[in-house]
């Protein structure tokens, strides 16, 4: 790229300027008219998710590239379908940009989106771009799911065993990681750079779904599983899960999966604080019987486990089976809530 396309701003170019470049990151039978038509096959509910991510809120140019924040944006929003039981159909994206932020970071963002919807075979189907005094990036995507395997958060029973698909933290240390580098000055690199890329290159666990269903090894009948993603952290999502079904739960401290590069590195309660209410893991915390859930954290091999268990009444508990911490009632106070401080 020569100095005078890389000092080229959106405003040089206007916005059909603009869609013009965008235009060749979607496949060209579908764009071009006023909305998208996806096929969606017979038997199959739509499910349609969207999510909007704030510069200075979300991402910024201290932690996150162009290439990173369009993965990671893409990235969220497939993990709301996976937590939804859904296979993606595509994606809408919203783009509200100043004048003079640099085209070439709109195209590496949509080269990040790129890289991460290809992995699970997703287009981005189309969009709209306006003038905003900040970047915003508002993505709707679109799945399907058999109406008998899909995944909600209200039907948690008591007896439930509670499964997180991978390790709980990683993406909120290396956020810290990025911001305050000093923070791991005791950290070799490799451990250093193994957590900012958890944090900037997140990957949503769609690959977990068909392990889920031949597990439950059913087509016909709805199947005994709720949970949703862990993107706002573990704590959250095992409270809003009893929340929505009108249940109770015991989560085992010494069961939490942690990232291997906190040993020796944080105390145990920043490693727990990480897990609890860190977010952005981006993992799926799945309710199911007890023995179903031992089938299927099997193949998903180190970092899957079963955490605890759904319980009688509406209290989430953090449990230590050693007695060496006394019982602490989850809440989602913790965790990051928008207008909150």
């Amino acid at each position: 790229m020569n100095s005078e396309l890389s000092c080229l701003q959106v405003q040089d170019i206007g916005e059909q300027g603009l869609l013009k470049r965008l235009q060749r990151f979607c496949p060209p039978e579908i764009i071009g008219d006023d909305a998208a038509v996806v096929s969606i096959e017979p038997g199959q509910s739509l499910v349609v998710t969207t999510d909007v991510l704030v510069d200075g809120v979300h991402f910024s140019e201290i932690t996150t590239s162009g290439e990173d924040a369009g993965w990671r944006a893409a990235a969220a929003n497939l993990s709301d379908l996976a937590a939804m039981g859904a296979s993606p159909l595509g994606i809408t994206v919203g783009l509200g940009l100043p004048g003079d932020v640099a085209v070439s970071w709109v195209e590496q963002l949509y080269q990040g989106m790129t890289q991460c919807l290809q992995k699970y075979n997703t287009p981005i189907v189309g969009g709209d771009i306006v003038r905003s005094p900040t970047i915003t990036i508002a993505i709707s995507a679109f799945g399907q799911v058999n109406p008998l395997r899909t995944i909600r958060r209200t039907t948690a029973k008591v007896g439930d065993a509670i499964v997180v698909t991978g390790v709980h933290g990683a993406s909120a240390a290396g956020l810290q990681l990025l911001l305050h580098p000093e923070f791991g000055e005791n950290l070799n690199q490799s451990d250093r750079t193994a957590l900012i890329h958890t944090h900037q290159r997140p990957l949503p666990r769609l690959d977990v779904l068909p392990i889920l269903w031949e597990i439950l090894n059913s087509d016909n009948t709805r199947l005994p599983v709720a949970g949703m993603d862990s993107s706002d952290g573990l704590a959250d999502a095992v409270v809003q899960i009893c929340g929505a079904s009108g249940v109770g739960a015991v989560i085992e401290r010494t069961q939490i999966p942690l990232p291997t590069q906190f040993n020796h590195w944080l105390t145990q309660e920043q490693a727990l604080e990480y897990a609890l209410y860190g977010g952005e893991d981006f993992e799926l915390v799945l309710c199911l019987p007890k023995e179903q859930a031992y089938a299927f954290v099997q193949p998903l091999g180190e970092g899957a486990a079963i955490v605890g268990k759904i319980t009688d009444g509406s209290t989430v508990i953090l449990h230590d089976k050693t007695e060496e911490h006394p019982d602490q009632v989850l809440s989602l106070g913790r965790g990051f809530q928008h207008f909150t401080h």
